[in-house]
Parts: structure tokens; sequence; C-alpha cells
């Protein structure tokens, strides 16, 4: 079972009490109505899809209700880091050192 911390609570509770939001820092395009249908599309459904540390959003839906993001590596599928909506985006050569530094010698 995977552990969440939520940073608007400051819990960290079971994945059961949070639902995925998708690819976090996705920008919405100021004039929708300029685009072109595949534009469009892609903008909608095209997401990137990486093996390793990855950008999401997660909501705390069975507490605050909020939406935070995360980055969650896709290999190990553990959470490097939780942060709230507006805080900017991390560094993630910085969050990949501390991950390597918490890891147990072999």
């Amino acid at each position: 079972m995977l552990l969440i911390h939520c940073p608007y609570c400051d819990e960290t509770l079971p994945e059961l009490e949070f639902t995925y939001g998708g690819e976090a820092h996705i920008a919405r395009p100021e004039t929708p109505a300029d685009k072109t249908d595949d534009e469009w599309r892609d903008f909608l459904f095209i997401r990137t899809n990486v093996k390793g540390p990855h950008f999401e959003r997660w909501r705390h839906a069975h507490g605050c209700g909020r939406f935070f993001n995360a980055v969650r590596d896709t290999v190990s599928d553990r959470f490097l880091t939780t942060y709230k909506s507006d805080a900017p985006k991390p560094d993630l050569a910085v969050l990949m050192k501390e991950a390597a530094m918490k890891e147990p010698s072999k």
C-alpha cells in the first residue's frame, strides 16, 4: 500500500484516502478557440509517460478535499515529495540527490 503525505493536512495516509488527478503542471491554453482539433486533442489527452520521476496531481478526497502536487518515481512507486498546488515546481536534481542519500547501503 502506498502512503501519501497531504501537504495541507500535514498527514501521511494510505492511498485509499486520495484520488489521482493526472499529470501536474499542464498549462491550459489561454484561447482554446484558437487551437486546431489536433492541438486541442493533444492538450486533453497526450501526456508524458516517463520512466522515473513524474510530476502528478493528487486530491485528498477523504480528507481536506484539496488538490496538491507530488513527485513520484514510476519505477519504485515511491513518492519523492508532495507540495501545495501554488508552490513552485521542485528541483528534480535536488530531489533525486536526497532520495539517493536515503537509500540503504548495499
